[in-house]
């Protein structure tokens, strides 16, 4: 039982060290290399939806409403699918989470009752870090609703002392913002994923987290943005200049 106690001490924290490396290397893209990233790309897509969406506030105000409303209902599918699972593995912990000895057989790592407290625990706080998230999405998304249709300088019955631009960047960091959370919500359903197979071992769960990175990877990061900068140019020789003074603009645009 020693050396199954051994695997699981060197193969889980392996795992979790090769998730939280990606993501400290994804985070470190997003911020000095945005272009390169999805993240990035959309972080900047919808600060130009924001101010599109704000310039003519009467013609666009259903339409900026219900798309924020498309995005307030995913977050609430993700908090209500997190609370519900956790509130299943509550219930699993408070029962004691017996397991049939003939049933975990199989499984080639701990089987100590405190080492399957440990794995429904885990479980339990990425689901419960999951909700607290996709709250804060939903609070940052109903707060751009109402910002979004704030009516412009020149409409307004008293006289701003911010314009009709500073407005616009304030809410497009509070959608940027929502978006945020969301994604951080929508990663710990991720990690839920391989400390969910550690139930079944830490072979399944190192496996499972090699496979996360790799696909993670093909999610996150684009090489597209030359076509999307330029408005899906042919590749001629400027593409690499307008991708260079594009990614410059970005860099300036998100450090505001």
């Amino acid at each position: 039982m020693e050396s199954l106690q051994i695997l699981d001490c060197v193969l889980v924290p392996l795992g979790l060290i090769l998730m939280v490396s990606y993501h400290i290397w994804l985070l470190y893209q997003i911020r000095n290399n945005p272009t390169r990233t999805i993240v990035g790309i959309n972080a900047v897509n919808r600060r130009l939806w924001v101010t599109a969406m704000m310039e003519d506030v009467s013609k666009n105000g259903v339409l900026s409403v219900q798309t924020l409303r498309n995005n307030i209902m995913a977050s609430t599918l993700l908090a209500s699918t997190a609370i519900m699972l956790g509130s299943l593995i509550a219930v699993l912990m408070a029962s004691g989470g017996r397991v049939d000895r003939a049933s975990i057989a199989f499984i080639y790592g701990d089987r100590s009752s405190f080492g399957f407290s440990i794995k429904f625990f885990s479980i339990l706080v990425c689901f419960l870090v999951a909700f607290l998230l996709n709250v804060q999405s939903i609070r940052y998304y109903s707060h751009a609703s109402i910002l979004i249709n704030v009516p412009p300088p020149h409409k307004r019955i008293i006289k701003p002392l911010l314009n009709i631009a500073a407005t616009a960047e304030y809410v497009g960091r509070t959608v940027n913002r929502g978006s945020y959370f969301w994604s951080l919500g929508l990663r710990a359903f991720y990690f839920s994923f391989p400390l969910f197979l550690w139930l079944f071992g830490p072979i399944p769960m190192f496996s499972c987290c090699l496979v996360l990175v790799v696909l993670l990877y093909f999610l996150d990061v684009t090489f597209d943005f030359c076509a999307v900068a330029d408005g899906g140019g042919d590749g001629g020789g400027d593409c690499m200049q307008d991708d260079v003074d594009c990614r410059r603009q970005v860099l300036d645009v998100e450090s505001n």
